[in-house]
C-alpha cells in the first residue's frame, strides 16, 4: 500500500463538495471538505495522475445519480483501508436498504453480536466512503440522529432525501450547508 498511486477528483453535491480518492482496485473513500487531514493520510495528491480504471469517474457519475433521485444502490468498486473488523461492519452498513435505518444495536446484532454496538460506531466512524457505504442510515436505539462525519444536518438531509425518493417525491436540492 506505500508505494501504490492513489487518484483523486472533487465533485460538487447539494451536501458539499466531496472529495472521492481510488486507488487501481477502487474506490478508497469519500471524503467530506472538513477530512482534509484524512485525504493527507490517504496519500492522494491533488492534480495527480488520470485514474486509468475509471472508479473517480464512475463514482463521481453515481454520486450524481444519487442526488438526482434516479439512483438507489451503488455499484462502483470499492477498496476501503481498514482493520478486518472494521471491514465487517462496512459490509454490514452496505445491507441496509435505501431510505431505511437500523441502531448501531441492531448493526451488531446482524453482525453476529449485539454487545459490539460501541464497536460497531466506531468502526463506522472509520467508515471512509461515506453516502455509498451508508453511515448514515444508522441512528442511535431510540431514532436519534447520532455522530456523522459529514455532521448531523448532513445525515438528516440524506436520510430526507432517500425517504422523498423512495416516496417518488422530487426533492428541492439546496445545499444542506446552508
Amino acid at each position: 500500500m506505500k508505494d501504490e498511486t492513489l487518484y483523486e477528483t472533487t465533485t460538487d453535491s447539494p451536501v458539499g463538495t466531496l472529495t472521492l480518492v481510488a486507488s487501481d482496485a477502487g474506490l478508497r473513500a469519500v471524503l467530506w471538505q472538513i477530512e482534509r487531514e484524512h485525504r493527507v493520510r490517504l496519500g492522494a495528491v491533488e492534480g495527480g495522475p488520470v485514474d486509468p480504471n475509471g472508479v473517480l469517474e464512475a463514482a463521481t457519475t453515481q454520486l450524481g445519480e444519487y442526488f438526482a433521485g434516479t439512483r438507489t444502490e451503488f455499484d462502483v468498486a470499492l477498496d476501503p483501508v481498514g482493520t478486518e473488523f472494521q471491514q465487517s461492519a462496512w459490509t454490514a452498513l452496505r445491507t441496509i436498504a435505501f431510505a431505511e435505518t437500523v441502531s448501531y444495536g441492531e448493526q451488531a446484532r446482524r453482525m453476529g453480536d449485539a454487545r459490539k454496538a460501541r464497536a460497531v460506531g466506531a468502526a463506522n466512524g472509520r467508515n471512509p466512503i461515506s453516502i455509498i457505504v451508508p453511515c448514515h442510515r444508522v441512528v442511535g436505539s431510540d431514532g436519534s440522529l447520532t455522530g456523522f462525519a459529514g455532521g448531523l444536518d448532513t445525515k438528516a438531509w440524506l436520510l430526507d432525501h432517500e425517504r422523498l425518493v423512495r416516496a417518488g417525491i422530487h426533492q428541492d436540492h439546496q445545499d444542506a450547508k446552508k
